[in-house]
């Protein structure tokens, strides 16, 4: 296809991969003109199916390419996101999920292995798309995620993930309780308090001074989903471990996401707000990434 527009698989994967100009980009030969750089035969302009239409494809085609130009993430413009065995819907407005995130949902899973339970209570705080709370639901068999997310667009996402799971699997997506709020309130959902096994999340906690250098970060993905409220970026999620140690019951833990440099911080924060033990969980380049936390 790329050859019947005129362009390059080599310009494509530059700019779709690195968002470069689109200044010096070949202008595209018209549908029906005739190539003969390869093998000398005309080029063969055949739809690939009834009602193509190659000029509405092109014209699509070449806008994606300028957003991502404009260093619009190439998530927001394919609409989805990959993320463990789902493809989130995503858009404007909605924290993209990162690969380094799966590391949290399988580190739940393993806790969640380890204890043998029954049945699975969990709440995810900060839900964003859900990506975390929709892997658990999907993978743990039985489970039963109550999702707490605060920004209207994010929960709009999270809401149109969740209809994509019950489609293809209607017992987890009735598991999945997606509702809006401030997750950090110590009064909301307090009707779940001390009943839940698991509380995952992965929150803003990014230091307020430090503005991430990635257009497609720093521009595109929301304040409210990055930055964590205070210079060293641990306002947020300490709210969280306080949240979360009233929430689980004796026995039960906290899996968060954490910047590189807070793992340390937010150990010490959680053994003094009544987790009987702590330590840190590293990402897949083997970083400091998340805090485990076990309600004593």
């Amino acid at each position: 296809m790329a050859h019947a527009y005129g362009v390059d698989l080599s310009d494509i994967r530059k700019f779709m991969v690195m968002g470069e100009s689109l200044s010096t980009s070949p202008e595209p030969e018209s549908p029906a003109a005739v190539s003969t750089e390869i093998s000398g035969a005309p080029r063969q302009t055949e739809p690939p199916y009834p009602g193509f239409d190659s000029h509405l494809v092109f014209q699509s085609f070449r806008e994606s390419l300028k957003r991502r130009a404009n260093r619009e993430p190439l998530q927001y413009i394919l609409g989805q996101a990959p993320f463990r065995f789902l493809d989130l819907q995503v858009g404007p407005g909605v924290f993209i999920p990162r690969p380094e995130t799966e590391a949290v949902v399988q580190a739940a899973i393993d806790w969640l292995d380890e204890h043998g339970l029954s049945s699975h209570r969990i709440v995810d705080l900060c839900a964003g798309s859900g990506a975390i709370g929709l892997s658990l639901v999907t993978e743990v068999r039985g489970a039963e995620v109550w999702a707490v997310e605060q920004s209207d667009e994010a929960y709009s996402w999270a809401a149109k993930n969740r209809e994509s799971v019950l489609k293809e699997d209607i017992a987890a997506g009735y598991n999945y309780h997606l509702v809006k709020g401030d997750a950090t309130s110590t009064t909301f959902l307090n009707e779940l308090d001390g009943t839940i096994d698991l509380v995952v999340s992965n929150p803003p906690y990014v230091p307020e001074n430090q503005i991430p250098e990635q257009a497609e970060v720093r521009d595109y993905d929301p304040d409210l989903s990055l930055y964590g409220g205070s210079v060293d970026g641990l306002r947020i999620p300490q709210k969280l471990v306080v949240r979360a140690a009233s929430l689980l019951r004796a026995g039960g833990a906290l899996v968060m996401e954490h910047d590189i440099s807070q793992g340390k911080a937010l150990v010490d924060f959680a053994l003094n707000h009544g987790f009987a033990s702590a330590s840190t969980g590293m990402d897949l380049t083997g970083r400091p990434r998340y805090l485990l936390a076990e309600l004593g």
